[in-house]
């Protein structure tokens, strides 16, 4: 078989399979139906000693992973925010893959960086971000918070006199960050990762709309003197979605010489929205800001975005030359402003998206979604032995089930609710989350897939009404 022959075969082959799995999306139940030791006994083979078909490959692998696919790709899927995938966007992850260009720089695949320059341009504009801030393309928020940081980091220390990418940490000026107690733990990871640590972080307490209130902002940069200073604000938390003032918070830091980071990771697509970019008021002023398109744009995985306000910072923290570097004139090697080196063309899958969606159906995709997620939120909350925790402001949306005996304790209402989660996820009929918020257990509703319709929130909420009228007293 020639290699012309076999790329046909094998890709027609798993081309049938995708559509497949694609098709079955509504059929299949949405959570794992195979356990860990029975997907360990599929998997673990010896390693051969001869090579395999690649036909035979392909097909072993779809039937090993049966069972062991979770449906985030269809409309029912309600835990975490996790978006489906379009199929433009699909498709040019395909042709992304095929083309195999290492798009580290231009040199090393001219049209897929070209594609990015675009790709990053029109996101800035959706966003309302300056346009001449500069943009990376990453594998999601986690390292589009460490480009963010890393940026900030180089500024800071620049302006104490001191050149970190030259003299590393020991010995440096430390560096403050002051966040709510509504912070992501990708936050944390990336300043551990950075160096600063955990012990640098000031955690400043909510107000109940889950936002950081200004004057306890202004309390804590007044207490900083001359200190280098990252502010690290919310645009859209885990939990309740909610929105940090910005335009009141970033003036005060900015009093302050601070860099403000704005973690956005779904809650910046507001901003294409013409019924929710207020939530959004002032988010422009920050710094930095991070996004997925794994999320509400429904691109596949491996797909974030870092902008930073300080083009020179942003590079100043991640470029770098060798003798064997081919430059291009005047074109823009994405090396400069990532932290990866060989990378593949993630603003292929980014710029299929917005082309098939345009501004228009960008805005009704959010929409849509928020108009979901309240109906999911207030009519679950409604059943009895429910209570609605959280009306969602965007997306997301808190129900928490109460334990029905008389003298229940707090602890009982968790119990209750972790169980009834589990309950509605095993009849297969739609995927929920539990989280903890203000001390307090509860099922969180998330709704960004493209394909979550009127049908999957009826059925979402008859499995729960099913599930609810099944239980008996704890």
């Amino acid at each position: 078989m020639s290699d012309r022959d076999m790329f046909t075969q094998v890709l027609r082959s798993a081309c049938a399979h995708a559509l497949s799995h694609l098709a079955g999306a509504g059929r299949r139940p949405v959570h794992a139906t195979t356990d860990l030791e029975t997907l360990r006994r599929r998997f673990d083979r010896p390693l051969p000693e001869a090579g395999t078909d690649p036909l035979d490959v392909i097909d072993d692998l779809v039937r090993d992973a049966e069972g062991g696919i979770i449906g985030s790709t269809g409309g029912r899927f309600f835990g975490w925010v996790i978006g489906g995938t379009l199929p433009a966007a699909l498709a040019a992850d395909w042709l992304t893959s095929a083309w195999d260009q290492n798009a580290a720089i231009h040199a090393c695949g001219p049209a897929e960086a070209v594609i990015e320059e675009v790709a990053g341009r029109w996101l800035k504009a959706l966003f309302g971000l300056p346009p001449t801030a500069s943009f990376a393309f990453v594998t999601g928020t986690q390292m589009a918070h460490l480009t963010c940081l890393g940026a900030a980091r180089h500024r800071l220390l620049a302006r104490a006199g001191w050149n970190v990418e030259e003299q590393g940490l020991a010995g440096a000026p430390p560096i403050g960050i002051i966040t709510s107690s509504e912070r992501h733990g990708s936050v944390e990871r990336a300043l551990r990762i950075l160096g600063f640590g955990k012990r640098a972080i000031t955690t400043l307490p909510c107000n109940d709309r889950g936002q950081l209130d200004p004057s306890g902002l202004e309390d804590a940069m007044e207490g900083r003197a001359h200190q280098p200073t990252i502010v690290l604000l919310q645009a859209g938390d885990l939990n309740i979605g909610a929105f940090d003032p910005f335009a009141d918070l970033i003036p005060i830091a900015h009093r302050h010489d601070a860099w403000v980071h704005v973690d956005g990771a779904f809650g910046l697509w507001a901003a294409a929205s013409p019924k929710h970019r207020h939530l959004l008021r002032g988010v422009e002023l920050a710094d930095s800001w991070t996004n997925d398109g794994h999320k509400w744009l429904n691109t596949p995985f491996d797909c974030g975005y870092a902008f930073v306000a300080d083009a020179d910072a942003h590079r100043g923290a991640f470029s770098h030359r060798t003798s064997y570097t081919m430059l291009v004139d005047g074109a823009r090697d994405q090396i400069d402003w990532n932290p990866e080196w060989s990378r593949r063309g993630r603003g292929v899958a980014t710029y299929a998206a917005l082309r098939q969606l345009g501004r228009a159906g960008i805005a009704d995709l959010v929409e849509r979604s928020c108009v979901h997620a309240r109906e999911l939120t207030v009519r679950i909350g409604g059943l009895p032995g429910a209570e609605m925790v959280w009306e969602p402001t965007i997306n997301q949306g808190l129900v928490r089930f109460l334990d029905p005996r008389p003298g229940a304790t707090e602890a009982d209402h968790d119990l209750r609710t972790d169980e009834t989660i589990a309950r509605i996820t095993a009849t297969g009929e739609a995927f929920f989350g539990g989280t903890t918020w203000q001390g307090k257990r509860c099922m969180r509703i998330s709704v960004c897939n493209w394909q979550t319709s009127k049908e999957d929130v009826e059925r979402a909420v008859a499995a729960a009404r099913g599930v609810l009228g099944n239980l008996a007293p704890t």
